[in-house]
Parts: structure tokens; sequence; C-alpha cells
């Protein structure tokens, strides 16, 4: 339960973070979609890494059980 929370906390994190970088400029002007799938793959693969950093820290110092 804990994990799920840290989810939704972190990605909606990353999503506000990455709302800074301008990835279009990366993408050809009639790729809207891919670059926003893209976009969306990178904020979820954040999440994942800082959750699991998260989690496995807050576990291994016993924070939470």
């Amino acid at each position: 339960m804990i994990k799920a929370a840290l989810y939704i906390i972190f990605f909606m994190i990353t999503i506000w973070s990455m709302s800074g970088l301008d990835l279009n400029r990366l993408f050809k002007q009639s790729r809207i979609i891919e670059a926003r799938i893209i976009y969306l793959f990178i904020s979820m693969s954040i999440t994942y890494l800082v959750v699991n950093f998260f989690y496995d820290f807050l576990t291994n110092f016993q924070i939470i059980k």
C-alpha cells in the first residue's frame, strides 16, 4: 500500500519537474504523439527508479515495516 502511494506521489512530482524540459525540439513537427509517448515513458521510468530507491532505503533502515 505504501509503495502504491509512493508511485502516485512521485509520478506527479516527475511530471511536474519534467514540464520544464522542451522535448519537442528532439522530434519532428508532425510527431507530437510520439513525443508525448516518450515523455510518458521517461516519466514512468524515472518514477519507477525513484520509488524503488526510496522504498528500499526506508525498508533497509526499518523506517517502515
